[in-house]
C-alpha cells in the first residue's frame, strides 16, 4: 500500500502531461502540490520516514524539503540551461550561427549524418564534459538554426543524451554510485575501472541501437545506410569507451568515446558519401521532420571566420577543460575556493553552492569571451543575456517544480518505497528490473548521480539478498546506473530543457509522448541484458 501511494505523483504527473495534454509548468506544479500533500497525509502515518529521519517533523520535513529543491534546481540546473540558452542566442545575434550550419552541412548531403554528428557526437562530447542538460539544450538549438523541426530536434537530442549520460560531468555518475556501496565510503580505482566496464558492456547493444534509431527518425527509407552507420559509429564508440572504462575508469569514456565517434562519423561521410558541398539541397527539406529550408550554401570559410564562428563554444569547452579533474591543480583550486555550504535544519541536508567551479559559470564565461570576439559589445551581451532570462519563466516554474517534488519524495520516504514494493514484487526475475529502478530514479530526480545516490545501496542490498557473488554484485549495482541513462530520456527535467531550447514551452506532454516508445525499448534492452549477463560474470 505505502509502494502504491507512493507513485501516485510519478502517475499524476503523466496522466496530466499525456491524457489531458496539460503544459509542462502546469503539470509540475499541480504535481508538487499533491506530493506536499501525499507527504503530510500519508509518509507520516504509514511510516515512510526513512530511519535518518524518524522523529522529526513531517511539517518541517516537506518544507525545508522545498527549500531544497529550489536551492538545487537553481544551483547549477536552471543556471545552467539559460546559460547553454544564451550561447545560443550570441550566435543568432552574431549571425555566425550561418557559419556553423554551411559547416555542418558541407560535410555532406545526408542529414541524417549531420543529425547524428550533432546529437551523438557533438552532445555525447558536451555530456562527458558538463551534463546538466547541455547536451540536449546546445545541439536542440543548433538543429533549429539548422532547419530542422522542433519536436524533432528536442526528441533526438532526448534520445542521443542517454548512453554518454553513464559518463557525464566527467565520470561522477559512477564515482558517485562507487563511493556509495564502497565500505567506509572511498572506492578504490580497481572498483571504479571494474563497475565502470561493467556499464559500458551492459550498455552494448545500446551503443549500435541508439544510433539506429535516431537515423531512422531522421529518415525511414535509408534503413541499410542506416544500418550500416549505426555499425560502424556504434563500434567506435563502444570500443573507445570500453578500453577508457576498463584501464583509465569513469572520467574519460564520454569525452573519448564522443571524440572517437565525431571522427568516425566524419570519415564515414569523407568514404561514403560524395555529395558534400551540397547539402542545403537536402537538409531542411526532407518530409515532415524540418522546416522551411535556409538555403545558405556549403560556402568554404577560412580558419580565421571558423574559428571565430565556433568561438563560443570552443571557450566552452577549454573552460570546462580547465576546471574540471583532467586539471587537477586547477580543479583542487576552485573546489576549495569560494564554496558556500548550507545545512538545512529538519532534514540535514548539506546544500553546496561552488561559485566559480560550476559548469554554469563556465558556460557563461565562455559564451561571453566567444560573443566578444563575435563583435558583439559587451552590453550588447548583457541585454541578450537578460532577454534569455525573462523569455524563460515557464522554464524556470517546471524545474523549480519537478526538483522540489524530488526533494520532497526523497526525504518523505517515497522514492525508497517505491523501489522496495518493486524489489518484493519481482522475487528472483529482479535482475531484469534492476534497470527499471535507475530508470526511475532518474526520471524522478532528473539526475543519474541522484538516481545512483539513492538506489545504489539498494541494489547491493538486493544482490545480497539474492546470494550473489562479488562480481556479480558489482553488476547488478552497475545496473543502476545502466537504467539510469534511460530514464533521463524522458525525464521531466530534460524534456523541460528540450523545450525550452526549442522554443517549445508548454509542449512538454508532445515530447513524452514521442519519446516514451524509445525509452521503453531502451530501458527493456538493458534489463534483458543485466538478467542473462549475470550468469556469465
Amino acid at each position: 500500500m505505502s509502494s502504491l501511494i507512493a507513485v501516485i505523483p510519478i502517475i499524476l504527473l503523466f496522466v496530466l502531461m499525456l491524457a489531458f495534454k496539460m503544459p509542462g509548468y502546469k503539470s509540475a506544479l499541480i504535481t508538487l502540490a499533491a506530493t506536499v500533500l501525499l507527504a503530510l497525509l500519508a509518509a507520516g502515518p504509514m511510516g515512510m520516514i526513512p530511519e535518518s529521519l524518524a522523529g522529526r517533523s513531517i511539517w518541517g520535513i516537506v518544507g525545508w524539503s522545498l527549500a531544497e529543491g529550489v536551492w538545487k534546481a537553481i544551483f547549477p540546473i536552471l543556471i545552467i540551461i539559460i546559460m547553454a540558452l544564451y550561447s545560443y542566442n550570441i550566435l543568432l545575434k552574431s549571425g555566425k550561427i550561418e557559419v556553423i550550419k554551411a559547416q555542418f552541412t558541407s560535410i555532406t548531403d545526408d542529414k541524417g549524418i549531420v543529425v547524428l554528428l550533432l546529437v551523438w557526437g557533438f552532445g555525447g562530447l558536451l555530456e562527458g564534459m558538463a551534463g546538466f542538460g547541455t547536451a540536449v539544450a546546445i545541439p536542440a538549438a543548433i538543429l533549429i538554426g539548422l532547419g530542422f523541426k522542433p519536436v524533432f530536434s528536442a526528441l533526438v537530442s532526448l534520445i542521443a543524451n542517454t548512453v554518454a549520460v553513464a559518463f557525464g560531468a566527467v565520470g561522477v555518475p559512477v564515482t558517485t554510485l562507487c563511493n556509495e556501496v564502497a565500505a567506509g565510503g572511498a572506492a578504490t580505482a580497481e572498483a571504479v575501472m571494474q563497475t565502470s566496464s561493467y556499464i559500458v558492456i551492459q550498455l552494448g547493444v545500446l551503443f549500435f541501437l541508439v544510433p539506429f534509431m535516431i537515423l531512422m527518425i531522421t529518415d525511414k527509407k535509408a534503413v541499410w545506410k542506416n544500418l550500416a552507420l549505426s555499425v560502424w559509429t556504434g563500434a567506435i564508440s563502444f570500443g573507445a569507451q570500453y578500453a577508457c572504462a576498463r584501464f583509465l575508469g569513469a572520467e574519460t569514456p564520454a569525452i573519448v568515446g564522443s571524440l572517437a565517434a565525431i571522427v568516425a562519423i566524419i570519415l564515414y561521410a569523407r568514404l561514403f558519401k560524395r555529395g558534400a558541398g551540397t547539402a542545403s539541397s537536402s537538409v531542411g527539406t526532407r518530409d515532415g521532420d524540418t522546416k522551411d529550408s535556409t538555403g545558405s550554401s556549403a560556402a568554404r570559410y577560412g580558419l580565421a571566420e571558423s574559428l571565430r564562428a565556433w568561438s563560443v563554444y570552443l571557450f566552452i569547452l577549454l573552460f570546462i577543460l580547465l576546471s574540471g579533474p583532467l586539471v587537477p591543480g586547477i580543479n583542487r583550486f576552485l573546489n576549495t575556493h569560494l564554496v558556500s555550504r548550507v545545512v538545512l535544519p529538519v532534514t540535514g541536508a548539506t546544500l553546496i553552492f561552488k561559485w566559480i567551479a560550476n559548469a554554469g559559470v563556465m558556460l557563461f564565461l565562455g559564451a561571453t569571451l566567444g560573443g566578444l570576439v563575435q563583435g558583439l559589445s559587451l552590453r550588447q551581451l548583457m541585454v541578450l543575456l537578460a532577454g534569455t532570462l525573462a523569455k524563460s519563466g515557464k522554464t524556470i516554474i517546471t524545474i523549480l517544480s519537478l526538483i522540489s517534488i524530488s526533494s520532497v519524495m526523497n526525504n518523505s520516504g517515497m522514492i525508497g518505497q517505491i523501489a522496495l514494493g518493486l524489489v518484493a514484487l519481482t522475487g528472483s526475475f529482479y535482475p531484469f528490473f534492476a534497470p527499471l529502478i535507475g530508470a526511475v530514479g532518474t526520471f524522478v530526480t532528473g539526475s543519474d548521480t541522484s538516481a545512483n545516490i539513492l538506489f545504489g545501496k539498494l541494489q547491493a542490498n538486493v544482490a545480497g539478498q539474492l546470494g550473489l557473488g562479488a562480481d556479480q554484485t558489482t553488476w547488478l549495482v552497475a545496473s543502476n546506473t545502466t537504467g539510469a541513462t534511460g530514464g533521463k530520456m524522458i525525464s521531466p527535467q530534460s524534456i523541460a530543457i528540450a523545450t525550452a531550447a526549442c522554443d517549445m514551452e508548454g509542449k512538454d506532454g508532445e515530447i513524452l509522448k514521442a519519446a516514451l516508445p524509445y525509452a521503453a525499448i531502451y530501458i527493456v534492452v538493458s534489463g534483458l541484458f543485466v538478467f542473462f549477463g549475470l550468469g556469465l560474470v
